[in-house]
């Protein structure tokens, strides 16, 4: 059975409605990262940090999986499907996918500030919030289960090593700006097929890479199609 690894970003869960961080009248747009996203502006202003993700949770948890998502999950009747995120949410989990490697961290998670191996789970609709005052068990404030900008991202090892082992790999609604997570192309095999699905143009150096110019409900209907053709 092929390996096909997918790397997807904000784009993935925009149909679902999501606000996206980077484009035109996105959260960084509202907010900025220095303020909201930064462990800086987490010393300077807690409560507003822990308010600005409890109003991310509360949109997350009236949002569904979109047709994107689905499809993905449809593809594992077919192929091993591994999935690394940009995204916070947890939409892939919702709509069944059975591998998801989040590399910024998870929405539905806080984190002890002393411990971050100290993991809470966020998972009821009438206590999804993080308050000044909540600690772990450990006796430290929590804080969103977030990589935020100056922090390392603990998951970029295990990515790459799932990006090197793929037979083909797919890359949905990122504009491939964000580092380290954008370098992970550079360690697919040259021999693997890439497809990119996103309705704007991204740069994207390398051979062998089919550009699917659409969202991601429509994209990976197209992909499904590609794939089967060729491959079944």
């Amino acid at each position: 059975m092929k390996k096909i690894i997918v790397l997807t970003g904000a784009g993935m869960s925009a149909e679902s409605g999501i606000s996206t961080f980077r484009d035109s009248g996105g959260l960084w747009d509202k907010y900025p990262v220095e303020q909201v996203a930064t462990p800086e502006g987490f010393a300077r202003d807690p409560k507003l940090v822990l308010d600005f993700y409890n109003i991310r949770r509360k949109e997350l948890l009236s949002a569904k999986p979109n047709a994107g998502h689905e499809g993905l999950v449809e593809l594992e009747k077919y192929f091993e499907v591994k999935i690394i995120t940009q995204n916070i949410d947890n939409l892939h989990e919702q709509a069944g996918s059975s591998s998801v490697l989040h590399l910024h961290g998870e929405l539905m998670k806080a984190q002890s500030v002393k411990n971050p191996d100290l993991i809470v789970e966020l998972t009821e609709k009438d206590n999804y919030e993080i308050r000044l005052g909540d600690k772990g068990s450990d006796g430290a404030q929590l804080r969103p289960f977030i990589v935020w900008f100056g922090e390392a991202v603990p998951m970029i090892e295990p990515a790459i090593e799932l990006s090197a082992q793929a037979d083909i790999y797919v890359i949905i609604g990122t504009s491939l700006n964000v580092y380290p997570a954008a370098g992970l192309l550079n360690y697919v095999p040259k021999s693997v097929p890439v497809y990119l699905i996103d309705p704007q143009e991204v740069a994207a150096y390398r051979d062998n890479i089919h550009f699917i110019r659409k969202g991601a409900s429509e994209g990976v209907a197209e992909l499904g199609e590609q794939l089967k053709k060729q491959y079944l």
